[in-house]
């Protein structure tokens, strides 16, 4: 007979005797019930069983032989208690019911039957899923997106119609990243409860392929009554100095004809006035040609 076998032996009538004594862990959310089961189908003859927490509480105490139970006063309304199967159900467990609980039983010895660590959590909160920035070119979409929970951030990529998956966990919280039939995908949870959040990737590409096609259409159509206004501003400015430029260019002409016209009329006017001295030098006037047919008069005279 092997040693390990003895030991077995050894083990097991101490094991009945005194029951479980490894603690089940169990989660539960703020505000709902949780059951607590003796985890064994018989029991031994017993006087008295009980369930109490840490706190020293003797929440239930049940008898065998007249089958009475008592209830602590401070749980009389958030307790149900079965006996038959001696299970505890616990109502609107608050986060100070967090604990050990404790069912024993008492007769020929006391005995711990089964032990449970109770945490009361609160439910999770919803993700955030935001999108940092996308690029398209041609068919290929790559959009770089954070996942956000709690104190856990997944920062990742989609691209080539796929993302690598991730998880990151902090204590008893998980946060969960996936891309799955062209959504990204972001999954919060603990224990209790588990939210998420998800982006139509595919949706989300095909958009920005319409609105690409749609802003290059929008921007053709206000181009061409841009290029038509400035094409009739630059056709009124070249009229404008074409007038402008002829009409200086009358005015200065007219001003060169009277100009040449005073020079013409000068010059014949210096010409006669030239002549006309020229003339007077060769014949006295008039008055000067009587005056001196006079003195010719005179000295003739005896």
């Amino acid at each position: 007979m092997s040693l390990n076998y003895l030991l077995l032996l050894l083990l097991f009538p101490l094991t009945f005797k005194t029951g479980f004594s490894a603690e089940i862990s169990v989660f539960v959310q703020t505000g709902d019930s949780v059951q607590l089961d003796i985890q064994t189908q018989e029991l031994s003859a017993f006087d008295l069983l009980s369930w109490s927490n840490e706190k020293s509480k003797s929440i239930v105490r049940y008898t065998s032989e007249t089958k009475r139970v008592n209830l602590h006063s401070s749980y009389k309304d958030r307790v149900d208690f079965n006996d038959k199967t001696f299970s505890l159900t616990l109502k609107n467990m608050q986060k100070t019911d967090s604990g050990l609980y404790t069912a024993k039983t008492i007769g020929e010895s006391e005995n711990n039957i089964v032990k449970y660590r109770v945490s009361v959590i609160d439910a999770v909160e919803a993700p955030v899923l935001t999108v940092n920035s996308k690029w398209l070119s041609g068919n290929f979409c790559t959009v770089n997106f954070t996942c956000r929970a709690h104190e856990l951030m997944i920062d990742s990529s989609y691209q080539n119609n796929s993302c690598s998956p991730e998880k990151v966990t902090s204590q008893i919280n998980t946060l969960i990243l996936d891309c799955y039939e062209g959504f990204i995908i972001c999954n919060h949870s603990n224990p209790v409860s588990w939210k998420k959040e998800r982006i139509n990737i595919t949706q989300l590409c095909d958009d920005n392929k319409k609105n690409d096609s749609k802003n290059d259409q929008t921007g053709s159509s206000l181009l061409w009554p841009v290029v038509a206004s400035v094409a009739v501003a630059v056709i009124i400015l070249i009229i404008i100095c074409l007038s402008v430029f002829l009409y200086c260019r009358r005015k200065k002409g007219a001003q060169d004809e009277v100009v040449e016209g005073n020079t013409v009329y000068a010059q014949i006017e210096a010409q006669e006035m030239q002549k006309l001295n020229s003339d007077g030098h060769i014949y006295d006037t008039p008055d000067r040609v009587e005056a001196q047919t006079q003195k010719e008069t005179g000295d003739n005279l005896p």
